[in-house]
């Protein structure tokens, strides 16, 4: 049994190993979280509205053909999802509107997942549980939000 006694000792070592990375780890403050998120879900988003910007024909060929959203003719779905994507995005770059900025993409999200890509799930999963963490603590100390709610005071709703 002398494996089981290194693994004992091993595990006190560890953990005192691992103590100050975490506490560490713990003074991340939650804002560079919020920024982060709120990047990477504008880095996904932007983009996309800027090739469908750029090449509209195709844009409106892809929703005709490929994306068929249910109810909605293929240009107004278009023009739906690239005003969230582009308006939306650059909302959450600057960390303003923050919640409201991200229902929009949520309900976009929710739409791809269940009649376009079904398939990809596991990076709709990703994207939504981000934009469901900005929905519940919002932009954080590093956004306009923050700043305009200092200036303002806070406001009732």
């Amino acid at each position: 049994m002398p494996g089981a006694v290194r693994t004992a000792r091993g595990v006190p070592a560890a953990r005192k190993l691992l103590e100050p990375v975490t506490e560490l780890l713990g003074r991340v403050p939650l804002s560079a979280h919020q920024l982060l998120f709120r990047l990477a879900i504008a880095s996904v988003f932007l983009p996309a509205a800027l090739l469908k910007l750029a090449s509209w024909e195709s844009t409106i060929a892809l929703f005709q053909d490929e994306y068929k959203v249910p109810l909605l003719p293929p240009l107004i779905a278009a023009v739906m999802a690239t005003t969230s994507e582009l308006a939306c995005s650059s909302l959450l770059i600057v960390g303003l509107a923050t919640r409201l900025a991200a229902l929009p993409l949520l309900g976009q999200i929710v739409t791809i997942q269940l009649f376009v890509y079904p398939h990809a799930w596991h990076e709709h999963l990703v994207w939504g549980s981000i934009l469901l963490f900005l929905l519940t603590w919002g932009g954080g100390t590093m956004s306009l939000d923050y700043l305009l709610r200092r200036w303002l005071g806070p406001q009732p709703f």
